[in-house]
């Protein structure tokens, strides 16, 4: 205590000793040291005096009190302090708290009021204060965080950093949207900041991690409710290391852990990688398989996009040559009965189509704003679904669709390679022959006169039944079943797999079905869309794949050697269009086509965006 003020204080007690009587006589009210004449056995004077609010007269305060007289006589009724009236904020604040629902009072905090001081933001003070009502188990001290701030680090997490410090909310009723928020939102304004972890020697991949995850995303997205939040797995306040026994992470208790949500999962199952990165040290596994994942997508886009480009350009020079030769009075070629209609399809095939389309559209739409879950368009579509779970089921339910019609794919080809009458040969002709979609030598032959036709070393090559893209788009259905559809299992059934697969075999999954899914959709809206639709030939589109029929100009035009096959055969008319489909059906089915083309072409562009956007995927 400083010299001036040990000093001063027996003068002041001897002036209030003498001037109490009189001042009371006059009804007046006094210093703080007057009234610390007879209240120094509860306030010691010299810390009040060194206190925030040493500066204060005690009727700042206690401003009941007017009259000393009465007050000493008893007969002034003494009320609860209000603090608002200069602590405007926090009181706004405090009220807004679930602690005045509870009852709870500036002074039951700050019972020090008396000789407090400025704390200076220190976390040890304001964490002694919670503790005292809080925390009787002693289990946020024995945390990471409590631990770190006793020791003085201001870094770590104290109480108010994720309650607030007066305008602590109640976290809602459980499994509410606030409180499932709650158990990741306060997480991350820490551990997302990588300065402050990196100054702490904490990992920062955990956020990045976690956001990339299934979690992670539906979290993003809005829905936290349906998905773990970092506190599902390490708890809110007894979060240890995990070599710590008493962690929940620790080997021992992690198959305990993860069972809160997947009840039944095992060891095997809780090998999963939580936290799993693209780091060949740590996850050779899981670098490997973005490596070669990665590799496909690339490989593949390159491709067929320089394909696609050299197509157009050279179908708009192919174009430009027939407006001339029709303007200079030269048809190209002169084809009798060249429109009447042969069958290219039959009604199975047309269904599956459909099958394909309704399907493959709703596996996007349910399936791309999870995989791009920061984009505002991806939030904007969850909603629209009403939630996550939603979509989820949507995507599941297009999953099932999809196994429908691969099945039946399964199903045709057995037949043809085994059974079919109408298919001439043993199983390698079949397999290898005109008729099938397995490729063979002459794709190589016809890939190399598409190139020399694409850069003009040679006319256009006509086709048999099947070209080499169209076979490439049905070899794409089978590896993608596999692909998507296998790892899409796992994830839709993962205590089933989990059960005799390691779980990070889940991690593997997620990186095959997320990329394998982006490089379906990019073809399929950009490759699969030109090659069918948008190629100078047949732009707007091709309705061939809705009516099954295709004219005798343009069979000759671009399947010749398949005409010129069914003629030596003699089976050409037996393939002759009947009827065409009518009016009404056109309408309807050829609308769908459209809508589906133009839903495609928007999701490509979402899908632009989000990768011009910089976005996580």
């Amino acid at each position: 205590m400083p010299r001036f003020i040990s000093r001063l204080i027996p003068l002041l007690l001897l002036l209030a000793t003498v001037a109490v009587p009189a001042f009371a006589e006059q009804g007046m009210a006094i210093d703080p040291a007057t009234c610390l004449g007879c209240h120094r056995e509860k306030i010691s004077i010299s810390g009040f005096a060194a206190s925030v609010h040493g500066k204060n007269a005690c009727t700042s305060c206690h401003v009941e009190i007017t009259d000393l007289a009465k007050h000493m006589r008893g007969e002034t009724k003494v009320h609860k302090v209000a603090c608002e009236r200069c602590h405007k904020k926090e009181n706004a604040e405090h009220y807004n708290s679930v602690h005045v629902q509870k009852g709870v009072r500036c002074a039951d905090c700050h019972s020090d009021i008396h000789t407090a001081t400025h704390w200076k933001k220190d976390k040890r003070i304001a964490v002694a204060k919670c503790i005292k009502c809080h925390d009787k188990e002693a289990v946020y001290r024995n945390s990471v965080h409590g631990k770190g701030v006793a020791a003085g680090n201001q870094d770590s997490a104290a109480c108010h950093d994720c309650h607030n410090l007066h305008e602590i909310k109640a976290l809602g009723p459980k499994g509410s949207h606030d409180e499932r928020e709650f158990h990741t939102k306060v997480c991350l304004k820490c551990h997302a900041d990588e300065k402050l972890m990196k100054k702490n020697n904490v990992t920062t991949v955990a956020v990045k991690s976690y956001m990339s995850s299934y979690h992670g995303k539906n979290y993003r997205l809005g829905f936290p409710e349906k998905v773990a939040g970092c506190a599902d797995c390490h708890t809110a306040h007894s979060i240890l290391p995990k070599s710590d026994p008493n962690s929940v992470l620790h080997p021992n208790n992690l198959v305990k852990m993860c069972a809160t949500c997947h009840p039944k999962a095992t060891p095997l199952f809780a090998k999963f990688y939580a936290h799993g990165e693209h780091d060949r040290e740590k996850y050779p596994i899981l670098f490997y398989t973005f490596v070669g994942m990665t590799g496909l997508l690339l490989g593949t886009f390159t491709v067929f996009w320089i394909h696609t480009l050299l197509w157009m350009f050279r179908g708009f020079v192919e174009n430009r040559e027939k407006a001339e030769a029709l303007q200079n009075g030269h048809g190209h070629h002169a084809v009798p009965e060249a429109h009447k209609q042969y069958r290219r399809f039959n009604r199975i095939h047309i269904f599956m189509h459909i099958l394909v389309i309704t399907s493959f559209l709703g596996l996007s739409l349910t399936g791309l704003p999870l995989k791009f879950s920061d984009q505002p368009w991806a939030v904007f579509m969850m909603k629209m679904y009403g939630g996550s779970a939603n979509a989820g089921l949507w995507h599941r339910v297009c999953a099932g669709i999809t196994f429908v019609y691969f099945g039946m794919a399964l199903v045709m080809s057995v037949n043809f390679l085994f059974f079919s009458k109408k298919v001439k040969g043993n199983f390698f002709q079949r397999l290898f022959g005109p008729d099938s979609l397995c490729p063979n030598l002459r794709d190589i032959t016809d890939v190399i006169g598409m190139v020399k036709w694409f850069l003009f070393k040679a006319p256009k090559p006509t086709f048999e039944r099947w070209t080499y893209w169209e076979k490439f788009d049905f070899i794409a259905v089978f590896w993608g079943m596999f692909a998507i559809g296998g790892s899409g299992l796992m994830l839709w059934f993962p205590e089933l797999f989990g059960s005799f697969l390691p779980g990070w075999a889940f991690n593997v999954a997620t990186i095959v079905h997320s990329d394998e899914a982006l490089l379906a959709t990019g073809f399929i809206f950009s490759v699969h869309f030109f090659n069918t639709h948008g190629r100078p030939e047949k732009f707007p589109m091709d309705f061939v794949i809705f009516n099954g029929q295709i004219s005798k100009e343009e069979m000759i035009e671009e399947r010749g050697d398949q005409w010129k096959r069914y003629e030596q055969e003699g089976v050409t008319e037996s393939f002759a269009a009947k009827r065409t489909s009518g009016v009404a059906y056109d309408f309807i089915v050829k609308g769908f086509g459209f809508v589906a083309l133009f839903t495609g072409l928007g999701l490509l562009l979402l899908m632009i965006i989000a990768f011009i956007g910089g976005g996580s995927h």
